[in-house]
């Protein structure tokens, strides 16, 4: 199935579930239930198993966050577990292949690696198990939602801001969090394509990538700004990435600003950049909505009923001029 556009249609009918046992490594909540020790559906409850890209960005607290309310709301009991860091793929299949073996009622689930994906839930498909998608989808036919933030319509809004606070000239660089996943891919993609087609006058002269990791993308950041003396601005793909560039541009002693930094996510030590002038602004989603929604679509799909196929949870430009409005803190994440 390809996402990216809003298309009704019928989802599969679950089967029993019994409760997810907790993988190590990385992290597991349960909400509801017996802590994990009863069958998902032995006492009539739905078990929904969510599988997450990892526990270390605010992000992924924020999304639980969402999923745990809608969860209550709906009276349905779920796990949410991911990787301690989003590099670590084969920990985040293990934990998929464990959900899978305890037959919940629904999977929702968040690809770091599109591809390792496909063979699991397709025996998932095989057992009748409906698969939504929060963040990033599996390739192949089997998820039947994906719900998650349009990745390159944000990335484009990204790349808005960073020409007007540029000047419309100029060099600017990418520090990317992935070539793999799907965000990290279309968020560079999003903002490539606008400055190429819109911004003839700025040059985008180095992409490298820096896994989300602070330090190495602080790294990357410092490795960019000596290749190129005249750089005017860097674009932090993740909030890894945009706190690793923040880091490079202090541990450099360059003043507040002379670098035109525009990042992505929200997370306490983005919006003090942005508040004390390093960072000029950044996109956040809004990840309490994407734990609700993709809560709700596995419910659905468990109950037979119809889901859409996108579900896009919307993207905002913050910095110091409106970090304070009412609809923009709703939607950071500290």
């Amino acid at each position: 199935m390809k996402f990216g556009r809003k298309t009704a249609f019928a989802a599969l009918v679950a089967a029993s579930a019994l409760a997810l046992a907790g993988c190590g490594g990385g992290g597991v909540i349960e909400e509801g239930g017996d802590g994990g020790t009863g069958g998902g559906g032995g006492d009539g409850e739905m078990y929904i198993a969510m599988v997450s890209k990892g526990f270390q960005h605010q992000f992924w607290q924020a999304v639980k966050k969402g999923a745990e309310e809608k969860a209550e709301e709906l009276g349905v009991r779920i796990t949410f577990e991911g990787p301690a860091a989003e590099t670590e793929i084969s920990q985040q299949l293990d934990m998929l292949t464990a959900a899978i073996d305890k037959s919940p009622d629904a999977i929702a689930y968040a690809a770091l690696d599109p591809e390792a994906c496909v063979a699991p839930l397709e025996r998932a498909k095989s057992q009748d198990i409906p698969v939504v998608y929060f963040d990033a989808p599996c390739n192949g036919d089997v998820g039947l939602s994906l719900v998650a933030t349009d990745s390159k319509k944000a990335g484009a809004l990204a790349a808005e801001h960073m020409a007007e606070l540029i000047g419309g000239e100029g060099e600017i660089a990418i520090v990317g969090h992935s070539q793999i996943n799907s965000t990290g891919v279309e968020r560079r993609d999003g903002f490539k394509e606008k400055i190429e087609a819109d911004f003839p006058d700025i040059k985008i002269v180095d992409i490298q990538y820096g896994d989300g990791d602070h330090l190495k993308s602080a790294d990357i950041a410092k490795a960019m700004i000596a290749a190129h003396p005249n750089l005017k601005g860097i674009y932090g793909t993740n909030e890894g990435s945009a706190i690793g560039v923040v880091n490079a541009v202090n541990e450099l002693g360059l003043e507040k600003g002379e670098l035109t930094i525009v990042g992505f996510d929200s997370g306490a030590a983005q919006i003090n950049a942005i508040k004390d002038g390093t960072m000029a602004g950044a996109i956040t989603q809004d990840p309490i909505n994407i734990g609700k929604q993709v809560v709700q679509a596995a419910y659905d799909a468990a109950n037979g009923d119809e889901v859409e196929e996108f579900y896009d949870t919307g993207s905002y430009w913050y910095d110091k001029n409106n970090i304070e409005d009412p609809e923009i803190a709703a939607v950071l994440y500290e």
